[in-house]
């Protein structure tokens, strides 16, 4: 009888115990990893104690995703996120009629339009670079992005005098902009502004920068893969790591990684839009110079800068200049701008300050310098 009343005392001290194993285990594993849903569309993970919420959507004609790490991040906050990018992406559009660049440019040869200062800032930026980079980038562009449409149904080399004449238009020189009246005029009748070449730089820092009016430092913001902003660390204060896009292969496919904190990456490349002629890959980084896309031996220059506006145009105009002539140009700025660029031959050129934080990790790749 004893021996049963002590067997009973174990076995409920055993069922006591396993109970209060199981309540902890639901309660921990509950705070350590749930995932749910908001009406918006927004998922917000939350792990132990932290709590992040991410978001797709599709403007700029690409997939763009914000995750960001925070206990006061919210879906007000994404939905702000998205009115601030469709209001960009129809302000500076060549193409969306309600848009302001489109009455700019409609306006071309004729009259001043007047803008909002987004609008107006963006486009002071862009003649900005343009006179830095000596117009290899210019945000006039658009008569020659429209004539060869590569991604958007062009598949074949225009007419000589077609080229001719499109490059006649081009010309940053011939954008006029008041600031008082808070106006942009086309010198030109035919000339066409195009943003391609800055937007989605532009749009990723106003994004950073409504996050840190908010006080979310820890974000990661990526327009479409070309254009991607760190926001400080990770919440457990390591770094972002970063894949590197593979030239040859599909979105996606990573050469290798990068870590980084506070940082832009920025890719331009000949793997993105383009078509085929006669073995000829024709893509869409046009030279204003030659009116053709540009045949320099390269593959892609990714730029890793502190402004994601700045890595966006610096990605076009260096990619231009070629390996030689863009290192060179990229090292002299005050500012800190590093990049690599990898040459048709597979071989990395990289400036100073990151050949040793790039990991590779597709053998087909080396260094060169």
């Amino acid at each position: 009888m004893f021996k049963n009343k002590k067997l009973t005392l174990i076995l409920a001290a055993l069922v006591i115990i396993l109970v209060i194993a199981v309540s902890v285990w639901l309660f921990v594993g509950n705070k350590k990893d749930s995932t749910s849903e908001t009406p918006n569309g927004a998922t917000v993970t939350k792990e132990g104690d932290t709590t992040s919420m991410s978001q797709t959507f599709y403007i700029y004609d690409t997939v763009v995703n914000i995750k960001v790490y925070g206990d006061t991040v919210a879906q007000k906050n994404m939905d702000h996120i998205q009115h601030m990018l469709e209001r960009m992406d129809k302000e500076f559009s060549r193409t969306k009629e309600d848009g302001e660049l489109y009455a700019v440019n409609k306006a071309a040869g004729k009259e001043a339009v007047v803008v909002s200062d987004e609008t107006l800032d963006i486009v002071k930026q862009s003649v900005k670079y343009a006179e830095e980079m000596d117009g290899l980038f210019d945000p006039t562009i658009g008569p020659l992005v429209d004539l060869w449409n590569i991604g958007s149904g062009g598949d074949h080399v225009p007419p000589q005098a077609d080229i001719d004449k499109a490059k006649s238009l081009i010309n940053y020189k011939d954008v006029i902009i008041d600031e008082a009246a808070k106006t942009v005029k086309l010198a030109k009748e035919g000339m066409i502004l195009d943003m391609g070449g800055i937007g989605k730089g532009y749009a990723a820092d106003r994004v950073a920068d409504y996050l840190k009016a908010q006080g979310l430092d820890s974000a990661m913001i990526n327009l479409g893969g070309s254009s991607i902003i760190a926001l400080g660390n990770k919440p457990n204060g390591a770094q972002w790591n970063i894949g590197l896009q593979d030239p040859d292969q599909s979105r996606g496919t990573q050469l290798g990684t990068i870590k980084i904190t506070n940082e832009v990456i920025d890719a331009s490349g000949v793997y993105e839009r383009f078509f085929m002629q006669d073995g000829v890959r024709y893509h869409h980084i046009l030279d204003p110079r030659t009116g053709f896309p540009s045949q320099n031996g390269l593959k892609s220059v990714t730029i890793m800068s502190p402004n994601a506006t700045d890595a966006d145009a610096l990605s076009t105009g260096v990619f231009l200049m070629g390996e030689e002539a863009g290192i060179k140009y990229l090292e002299a700025l005050p500012e800190n701008v590093e990049a690599f660029f990898i040459t048709d031959d597979n071989k990395i050129y990289a400036t100073s300050g990151i050949r040793q934080r790039l990991q590779l990790t597709d053998p087909t790749y080396s260094f060169a310098n």
